[in-house]
């Protein structure tokens, strides 16, 4: 059967999405110093990056319910649209100016992610934009 309606590529994205920010989430929540210690950088008090796990994990769970059931979920699928294009810009500019000591690799690979899942995303919500809208 034809995927009419955009759900199976938006389906698919947002459980992309709800992996890529499981792992990102538990690392940072759980294990903090490693995930920095793993980039290279100098080390830092878990505590300035331990928050945003938390916050990571709670968009997963939320792209996990939508994934569920995504009929009237535009905003959330915008919001995150959007979080993760901000994000990969965020990420280029620091890569590109040499901002941060981390290896070249720590950076690029979440710049890249963020990037293409913003693009991906981008392009399911046109798609499914019948099925996203609300009311």
């Amino acid at each position: 059967m034809a995927d009419t309606n955009g759900a199976g590529m938006l389906k698919g994205v947002l459980l992309i999405f709800a992996i890529v920010t499981l792992v990102y989430g538990l690392g940072y929540l759980l294990i903090p110093g490693a995930f920095v210690s793993l980039s290279g950088s100098q080390p830092i008090d878990n505590g300035w990056i331990r928050w945003s796990g938390g916050t990571l994990l709670g968009l997963a769970i939320g792209a996990i319910l939508v994934w569920k059931n995504p009929r009237g979920q535009a905003p959330f699928v915008t919001a995150v649209t959007w979080g993760t294009f901000l994000t990969g810009l965020g990420l280029l500019y620091t890569w590109l100016i040499g901002e941060t000591p981390a290896e070249t690799w720590y950076i690029a690979v979440p710049t890249v992610i963020s990037l293409g899942l913003a693009v991906l995303l981008q392009l399911s919500r046109q798609k499914a934009k019948e099925l996203l809208k609300v009311g």
